[in-house]
């Protein structure tokens, strides 16, 4: 079973040590910046630029522009006229999945010009598909030469105002005309009809100069309880980095009581980034110094202490989405305690090729050390059993999907642990797109007297639980919204018929999308499906997602980043709030949350250290050419009390994984009890470790009892003082209170480099 788990811990600096040997800090070019060059990220790096220079550029969904390049030769050959139009069209398509859009709409153009010119006989619906594409491509011209070039804090935020309308307008111009045509030919066109009023928001002539028969009011997108204003910090804070969809982790990296990120971008080329909170509302990106400079792409980041040595480490996922051209290694990317980190995938047994961007760590076992399950993209013909990764306690991990048969899953978008039952195991939910969801209660080793990691007992519950009611999902997680001390499931719904369903949905009228899911825990075993009652059924299309406590009341809210592959997908994410467990209150528009741009990996968290958490927010899509800024929403504070407790394990995991936490409080409203669980976040999205819990009004928490899944302790602490932030070390009689360092966010003036609106 390996060593215990605190043995490591008193040969961590010296394994550190030998790592900086191997490895070493070298200087850079200008002789000035030290950075550190890790061997295992530099071997990483080889074989993903391989993997990625030798999948074939005729299929590879990441090489549009070698196939725009292709089609731009077949053009200067003699080609018939039927060749031609199927050739320009191809190119279109390559040229704006590159970020090409001007491209696009000049080869466009040129086909309807050839088209006219030769009074060629097309089919209409090739005409209806060319003007669609030149509408789109129009309108993304417009955001490359707005909200990327011109950017500000309210760009593409839905309902767009003042200060987001274009300066440039030819592309919102161009769009308005290609849709009004589509629109007087198609009238029940939705998608047409919702980008429409999107194109004069761009313009700022809405609602006053949309013809009425296709306006769409303003009033269907009402708050329903005015939070405030949100801004979006992440300018003036560093932090606006440009790129695709990606993932993000909220953590002290390095140990300074300040709050860092860490951001991926799924583009095979794309650099991680590792943003250094420098305690002065600013961040620096220290990617290069922390030997990270070699670690590319990645769709989703989940974070982890796995070698049980107190320094946060990283499970970077890749390949999601992109099947036979999927089969990348994920990375995990062990923190030194430095600043700097090493790649030691092989080293631990984790080196495997396969497309995902899901993963959850839990000790399964509850043996002391984080096991990890991954969740794989299988396709027919194309298998990609998931895996399940049991934690020696070494450094090293052995695969035990299969004998315990968690490995033939499907088609895997988001996995998440969680202990529905409350019996001290964590339990296993799995999100399947296109197939049926799973929920896996662990009952514990086959043989209760010789515990084996490879024979323990997965019971699947999922149809007496009665959490398999949808076929197209994504992200996942358990959290106990109602404060009931039992966790219940969230589970995104992920697809539509077509684009339509995005207009359909936007303007009120009937869709097909599939819809997010809440079940609420009946504490038998079984859950309710309460979507609809708690009025969080409105959002589709959902990827990116999270949770966490906007106004410090004690109650959970969701935000979800939305979005799919197409330009078309041009829809607001959206953000709830939880109205004391009874309902969910849209509050989209009053905190300006309802970016239009497709949103991936969330993370709430205090990286102010003044008791509010913020929003981060991964913005980009999957194609070369669809590149955004990141998002950063400064939380403006409402004046409710809290508490952070961040919790070290001893017989429990150190990071605490499946703590759980319970407070009673008693404000203006009565006595009531609030609930939390270590580590169990969302499956698209990164939240701290440390447990940042509102309490309202209250002004003295009650009771603080923590559960600890490996001791099977529980510590109970009477009196404690409100917005303050306590350590706890697994059978200590003492709360350690910490001092917090204050970083606010704009404090310090700075120079904004002119953004780049390509990939």
């Amino acid at each position: 079973m390996g060593t215990p788990p605190w043995s490591l811990r008193r040969v961590a600096p010296l394994l550190a040590a030998f790592a900086l040997a191997a490895a070493g800090s070298v200087l850079s070019q200008d002789a000035k910046t030290p950075y550190y060059e890790s061997a295992g990220a530099k071997t990483m790096g080889l074989l993903l630029r391989k993997i990625y220079s030798e999948n074939d550029w005729k299929a590879d969904p990441n090489k549009p522009a070698t196939r725009a390049e292709y089609y731009n030769g077949l053009l200067t050959t003699r080609l018939a006229l039927k060749d031609e139009l199927i050739v320009r069209q191809e190119l279109a398509n390559e040229l704006l999945r590159a970020g090409d859009s001007e491209g696009a709409i000049r080869t466009l153009e040129e086909l309807r010009g050839i088209i006219r010119d030769k009074s060629a006989t097309t089919p209409p619906e090739f005409d209806r598909h060319l003007r669609e594409v030149l509408a789109i491509s129009y309108m993304r011209l417009g955001e490359q030469e707005n909200c990327l070039h011109f950017h500000g804090q309210k760009s593409c935020v839905f309902p767009l105002r003042a200060s987001a309308v274009h300066k440039l307008p030819r592309g919102a111009e161009g769009a308005v005309r290609e849709l009004t045509a589509l629109l007087a030919q198609f009238p029940g066109d939705s998608e047409s009809r919702w980008l429409l009023n999107v194109a004069y928001m761009q313009l700022g002539k809405y609602p006053q100069d949309v013809p009425q028969k296709w306006l769409i009011s303003g009033t269907l997108f009402d708050s329903e309880y005015d939070l405030g204003d949100f801004v979006d910090a992440a300018p003036s804070a560093g932090l606006a980095d440009t790129g695709h969809s990606g993932g993000v982790l909220m953590e002290d990296f390095d140990g300074d009581g300040l709050l860092d990120l860490m951001v991926s971008s799924s583009g095979p080329l794309d650099p991680l980034h590792f943003f250094h909170n420098n305690g002065d509302g600013t961040f620096t990106d220290r990617s290069r110094e922390a030997g990270l400079a070699d670690e590319l792409g990645g769709l989703n980041l989940v974070l982890t202490d796995y070698n049980n040595d107190g320094h946060p480490d990283v499970l970077v996922l890749r390949g999601g989405w992109w099947g036979k051209f999927g089969d990348y290694p994920m990375s995990l990317l062990r923190n030194n305690g430095n600043g700097t980190f090493d790649d030691v995938t092989e080293s631990a047994g984790l080196m495997s090729m396969h497309p995902t961007q899901t993963a959850a760590w839990a000790d399964f076992d509850n043996d002391g050390w984080l096991d990890v399950y991954v969740g794989h993209e299988s396709t027919p013909g194309d298998p990609h059993p998931s895996q399940l990764f049991h934690n020696n306690g070494d450094g090293t991990f052995n695969e035990v999907a299969v004998p315990n048969h968690l490995a033939d899953m499907g088609f895997v978008k988001g996995v998440a642990w969680g202990d529905f039952n409350n019996d001290g195991r964590p339990d296993l939910y799995v999100s399947v797109k296109g197939g049926r969801n799973h929920l896996f209660r662990n009952d514990g080793p086959r043989d209760a007297k010789h515990p084996q990691p490879e024979q323990w007992k997965f019971s699947d519950v999922t149809d007496q639980a009665g959490v398999a009611q949808q076929m197209e999902t994504f992200a996942t997680w358990f959290f106990d919204f109602d404060n009931d001390g039992w966790p219940d499931i969230f589970v995104a719904g992920y697809s539509a018929s077509s684009m339509h369903d995005v207009g359909a949905f936007e303007t009120g009228k009937p869709f097909h999308a599939e819809l997010p899911r809440l079940y609420r825990n009946n504490r038998d075993g079984t859950f309710t499906d309460v979507s609809k009652t708690m009025h969080l059924d409105r959002a589709i299309l959902v990827m990116g997602a999270g949770f966490g406590d906007l106004d410090n009341d004690g109650w959970l809210d969701v935000y979800l980043g939305t979005g799919e592959p197409s330009y078309q997908a041009l829809l607001p994410n959206r953000m709830f709030r939880n109205n004391d467990g009874k309902s969910f209150q849209d509050v989209t528009t009053s905190g300006g949350f309802g970016h239009l741009q497709k949103g991936h990996g969330i993370a709430f968290g205090d990286l102010e250290n003044n008791g509010n958490e913020d929003i981060f927010e991964k913005m980009g899509g999957a194609f070369p050419g669809d590149t955004y800024q990141s998002v950063l929403y400064r939380n403006p504070g409402h004046g409710n009390h809290w508490i952070t407790l961040e919790l070290e394990g001893v017989k429990t995991n150190r990071a605490a994984f499946g703590a759980r936490i319970r407070l009673t409080v008693d404000g203006p409203a009565g006595k009531r009890e609030i609930y939390r669980t270590v580590g169990y976040g969302s499956s698209f999205g990164g939240n701290p470790l440390r447990q940042h819990i509102g309490v309202g009004k209250a002004t003295t928490v009650e009771e603080i009892e923590v559960m600890w899944p490996g001791s099977k302790m529980t510590q109970t602490f009477h009196g404690v003082a409100v917005d303050r932030m306590f350590r706890l070390r697994e059978g200590e009689k003492q709360l350690r209170p910490v001092t917090l360092k204050p970083a606010l966010i704009g404090a310090k003036p700075m120079s904004m480099p002119m953004m780049d609106m390509h990939p």
